[in-house]
């Protein structure tokens, strides 16, 4: 077992772990989170012996191996299925051993070697680095392709499978679905179910955690805690937490109020001094709660269109690709009025292709695209978040979108909106250069949002956002009232947010039948996803249609009436802060805040409920 025993554990001047405990079982499945800065890499360090303790003791077997996924690759002139065999070091040791005995013809070494390495499954590992990388996403014509000749994406993926061949007993991945299709995701989701060691896991996917861990330790002012379950478990558990620690607070605070009267009325009393006393060590020895801060989630809303023309695009037997290679061809596809589709298939495919000719920076190479006059593309990729100035700050950005408006807003309106995203004060007007990967792309996001789209573009927008930015696009794009396409690997982004799936493969564009537990379970039998026959722009039969419809609807209202659920409890444990009551303007507009969100949550459940009837009838 993995045990830390009052670990307190710095940074330079940042106290990260500070005299927490923990145990982790032998085989457990982790997830480790917590926000962004709070420790989980240092924690993982500490784990490999790069960091020490700065007090207390961090225990586990020493005979452990442990295997983690390296950040860097060298250029080698290595095949990849070698490279991902040197994973399991204990075998290459074993080579090398035998290779010492040959040249000595030492008969009785080769002959203990040779047996160990049969032991080590030596005989068997080829294949079974073959599988990783099949699994992982390389065609077999790749599998010996030289480390060096593939890109800074697939050099993750091999490394990845590098870890995933070690023979470990403690596996460490940080963010390792971040360079992964949905397919490859859903391939090392059922790998890890099957891994008979310790595994834990840094992820902002929650589906993919919610998949594999069975355990969340949270790093949480600087402790870190256990929760039995997956992610969804540890939501429910600590939201619950959190509702029990402001009730023992209050608790607290009332029974130190009425320790606190008796003293000031008896202590100069002689016949009661004695009991003052007594009450004054009762008060000193009461363990001091802290409040529940409840800070209000980040959250961001969709302007609304200004106009929605029906049909926004049409492509008709369209070629889509770059100058000479052509990518797709016969891309039949029709984008309607408040369509929302997620395009499946695996990286290369052709799905970045295929958005960038609806977004038109990409000319299509044949047949015609028919584009509305009335149409506003707010299209999201990596690189839009790459296209941003690193020497101007945020409000420089948006103020360059609002130079062609009619009515150009005054400075304080872009820096309220700029504070929405939480880009506050000095952070609007400072440089981007300073900007982690997620800040930079929830500034994308930001000014895409402000240009007020009615076709919305997004592909993997997710990509360095942590989980409160994951869920705020997700409840965001729940209530867009225009066209979405959207690409991603995370499945509760596109479970939440689309209503028809669409695969790109083999060069061709088409409706998927099913939805995505229909995917995972055609990648997992290894059985090719049903096309639907005709254009992908057409629906599915009119009542299966209907169906996917409703539930999706009834899904997306879910997540709106969950994340007002979040901020009327938000809005409630500040009305019960003791400071509050002190100030009757605040007092005033939390009460009438609190009372807007109850009028709004009942309307989402009122549509909830008519939505279920229909679905049910």
């Amino acid at each position: 077992m993995i045990r830390f025993s009052q670990v307190t554990l710095a940074r330079g001047a940042k106290v990260l772990l500070e005299g927490t405990d923990l145990t982790l079982h032998q085989g457990e499945r982790v997830g480790l989170i917590g926000a962004n800065g709070s420790g989980k890499s240092s924690l993982f360090s500490l784990l490999q012996g790069e960091l020490h303790a700065d007090k207390g003791d961090v225990e586990f077997p020493a005979h452990w191996r442990i295997a983690h996924v390296a950040q860097e690759t060298p250029a080698l002139d290595r095949p990849a299925t070698e490279y991902a065999i040197d994973g399991d070091t204990a075998l290459r040791e074993l080579e090398a051993k035998l290779a010492v005995a040959e040249a000595e013809d030492d008969g009785a070494l080769m002959g203990e070697l040779h047996a160990a390495l049969a032991d080590a499954d030596a005989y068997t590992a080829r294949s079974r680095a073959e599988t990783l990388l099949l699994g992982l996403g390389f065609g077999k014509e790749e599998l010996e392709q030289p480390v060096a000749s593939f890109s800074g994406g697939w050099r993750m993926r091999l490394n990845l499978a590098q870890a995933l061949m070690c023979r470990s007993d403690l596996l460490l991945l940080d963010e390792p679905t971040n360079h992964l299709d949905l397919d490859a995701i859903v391939w090392l989701e059922d790998w890890l179910k099957r891994y008979p060691g310790t595994l834990i896991i840094v992820s902002h996917d929650r589906d993919f955690l919610d998949g594999v861990v069975e355990t969340v330790v949270h790093i949480d002012s600087r402790k870190l805690r256990r929760y039995s379950g997956n992610y969804s478990a540890f939501e429910e558990q600590r939201a619950q937490g959190l509702v029990l620690q402001q009730a023992q607070y209050e608790k607290q605070q009332r029974e130190r109020a009425h320790l606190q009267s008796f003293i000031d009325r008896f202590r100069a009393k002689a016949t009661k001094a004695k009991q003052a006393q007594s009450r004054m060590k009762m008060l000193a020895r009461m363990e001091d709660l802290a409040p529940v801060h409840a800070a209000a989630p980040f959250s961001f809303e969709f302007r609304d269109p200004e106009r929605s023309p029906d049909p926004l695009l049409v492509l008709e037997q369209v070629a889509a690709g770059y100058a000479e290679r052509k990518v797709l061809e016969g891309v039949m596809l029709t984008l309607r009025a408040n369509e929302r589709i997620g395009l499946l298939g695996v990286n290369g495919a052709g799905k970045s292709t295929l958005i960038k000719t609806i977004a038109g920076v990409l000319p299509p190479l044949g047949g015609s695209a028919v584009v509305n006059k009335g149409l506003v593309v707010g299209y999201f990729a990596q690189h839009q978040v790459e296209m941003l100035r690193d020497d101007q700050s945020p409000l420089w950005h948006l103020s360059r979108l609002s130079d062609g408006s009619s009515s150009k807003p005054r400075e304080q309106e872009l820096r309220d909106y700029l504070g929405s995203f939480n880009f506050p004060g000095d952070m609007a007007t400072g440089p981007v250069e300073h900007f982690s990967g997620g800040e930079k792309a929830r500034l994308a996001l930001a000014l895409i949002v402000w240009q007020r789209p009615n076709l919305l573009l997004l592909d993997e927008p997710t990509n360095h956002l942590d989980l409160e930015t994951r869920e705020a696009l997700t409840v965001a794009l729940a209530q867009f009232e225009g066209t979405l396409v959207l690409v991603s690997h995370d499945r509760h982004l596109l479970r939440a947010s689309t209503e028809q799936l669409v695969i790109v493969r083999g060069g061709r564009v088409s409706a998927f039948e099913g939805d995505l537990d229909d995917y995972r379970a055609s990648l997992l039998n290894r059985v090719a996803p049903r096309p639907k026959p005709g254009p992908a722009a057409k629906p599915s039969p009119r009542k299966a249609g209907a169906k996917k419809n409703l539930q999706s609807r009834i899904q997306r209202l879910e997540e709106q009436m969950k994340r007002l659920g979040v901020e009327i409890a938000a809005v409630e444990a500040r009305l019960v802060d003791p400071a509050t009551y002190g100030d009757g303007e605040a007092y005033k507009g939390l009460a009438a805040d609190q009372a807007y969100l109850r009028r709004e949550l009942d309307q989402l459940e009122t549509e909830w409920l008519a939505r279920q009837a229909e679905l049910e009838n």
